[in-house]
């Protein structure tokens, strides 16, 4: 029994890898992969069918446990998965009540807006390391209970269950016996105290969320359930879990403060190790728990860019400029320059260090001479800028400046644009060999939950792939002054805008 089961479960996607455990290395042997559905209900609405991901994740584990050789090699189960979705379903049947509110939905803007109105920032923040932005669980959970109707007085009795997708899949796999979340994913609710890592019943009040209906807190390593045995021929302990940001850092190995990676997905999240204690933002970074286990909590500092992959899938499948995401290397690559063309991908509003979450996508710089090519181009460049205003303003924060910024995700197979990454940036891109960085931590948890590794450091086997800045300074500020204008506009073309934007 020296295989994991991980299981990946994310905004586009649901996969499961097996990994055969040897050492302090994991390495895949199995893969099996279902796109998922998206639903956009009304504009700034994303929805999942949470019924489609358990039938999509089942079906994946089965297939890999079959190429794998069968159920009796695996040892145990590790999950990651897309953060802050909200799944409300039946404690009785188990089925969903209504379709899951994905992370990029901005349905509960009003709600945010009035409670930042009220004051209630601070205190929020200074407890769970978050923001007040529809981005977050809590208000989803909150819309959930609302929409269907009866589900609130349910939710007091104990007959609905409210959770993320760990939560969701954790009560499936293990036919309704266990109602767990483990401590990443819970800490990005804003229902949970980063430091006691316990449901505050002064935030469950002020968002109006039963905590009855709330899941356990528990380590991000150690058996949180066992799969039904009708599910894979036999029982298998789940025993590691944390949310997608935080599961791609434990993947990159970096456990030291001072570490960081950048995962480029649907959007795009840079996670920085700060240690053992919190740290305050003052640049409207995230407070986050980076993940516990090995009986240590260590925590982060985390931006999120709300579009990133997702302007390309826009390109080619809402704009129908290219056919296929890999052309945009080569379009890209053709062009001389940016034209002056800025594409700020506020599709679903605008992530750190701005949090506008009413904020739409917006084109600037256009002329006759503007084309395809240059949008293409404009939409990749946005990777980098977003980027340095994240790295800026973790610098701002007092983080120790990055030698090195570990990325993956696959816009990462795009030289082009981790080439501008560097540039931009002025730091050294390392990508690795083997890209799933979110199912590899989840199982590096699982192997330690299961008692098949020691500790959680990583040991990477093949040399990773660098790009270093090659861009002289003038030319790097030129571009970046052009990048601010356009945010700016971007902001104040936003609906309901009262003033002009500052900085």
């Amino acid at each position: 029994m020296s295989l994991i089961l991980a299981i990946d479960q994310g905004t586009t996607s649901t996969r499961a890898i097996a990994f055969e455990v040897r050492d302090k290395t994991l390495s895949p042997v199995a893969v099996s992969q279902i796109e998922l559905g998206q639903h956009f209900p009304r504009s700034g609405w994303v929805e999942h069918d949470a019924a489609e991901i358990w039938t999509a994740t089942l079906q994946t584990c089965r297939e890999v446990v079959r190429k794998a050789g069968g159920v009796a090699r695996f040892a145990a189960v590790g999950l990651t998965n897309q953060r802050e979705t909200a799944v409300l379903w039946d404690a009785v049947t188990g089925e969903p009540l209504h379709r899951a509110i994905v992370w990029q939905d901005r349905r509960t803007a009003d709600l945010t807006t009035r409670l930042i109105a009220e004051g209630r920032e601070p205190a929020v923040q200074a407890a769970t390391g978050l923001i007040l932005d529809p981005y977050f669980s809590a208000t989803k959970f909150a819309w959930l209970l609302d929409a269907v109707p009866g589900a609130r007085e349910r939710a007091v009795r104990g007959e609905v269950r409210l959770g993320t997708i760990d939560s969701w899949l954790i009560w499936k796999l293990t036919g309704g016996e266990s109602h767990v979340t483990d401590a990443s994913n819970a800490s990005r609710t804003a229902l949970m105290d980063l430091r006691t890592v316990e449901w505050r019943d002064d935030l469950c009040a002020l968002f109006d969320v039963p905590r009855a209906a709330l899941p356990g807190i528990r380590p991000c390593a150690g058996v949180m359930g066992n799969t039904d045995p009708a599910l894979f021929g036999r029982a298998l302990p789940i025993a590691g879990s944390a949310g997608d940001q935080q599961a791609a850092l434990i993947g990159h190995g970096a456990l030291n403060p001072g570490d960081a990676k950048i995962t480029y997905g649907t959007g795009a999240f840079l996670m920085a190790n700060v240690g053992a204690a919190p740290v305050a933002s003052t640049r409207r970074l995230l407070g986050a728990l980076a993940y516990q286990a090995e009986r240590r909590t260590a925590y982060a500092l985390e931006g999120s860019i709300f579009s990133a992959g997702s302007a390309i899938q826009w390109l080619r499948d809402g704009a129908k400029m290219i056919s296929e995401s890999r052309q945009s290397e080569a379009m890209a690559q053709g062009l001389t320059d940016n034209g002056g063309v800025y594409l700020v991908p506020g599709f679903t509003g605008l992530g750190a260090p701005w949090w506008e979450p009413e904020a739409r996508g917006t084109v600037v710089g256009l002329t006759r001479d503007s084309g395809p090519a240059h949008f293409v181009r404009a939409a990749l460049e946005a990777l980098a800028y977003q980027t340095r205003d994240l790295l800026d303003a973790l610098a701002a924060d007092g983080a120790p400046p990055l030698k090195t910024l570990k990325v993956d995700g696959g816009v990462t197979a795009n030289s082009f644009a981790m080439q501008f990454v560097a540039d931009i940036c002025e730091v050294e891109v390392e990508r690795p060999a083997f890209q799933e960085m979110t199912a590899l931590g989840a199982a590096r948890l699982a192997a330690l939950g299961a008692g098949l590794l020691a500790d959680l450091e990583a040991r990477p086997t093949e040399a990773p792939a660098c790009w270093k800045p090659r861009m002289a300074a003038a030319e790097r500020e030129r571009l970046l002054s052009g990048w601010r204008r356009a945010v700016k506009a971007a902001i104040i073309a936003a609906p309901d805008r009262a003033q002009e934007p500052g900085g």
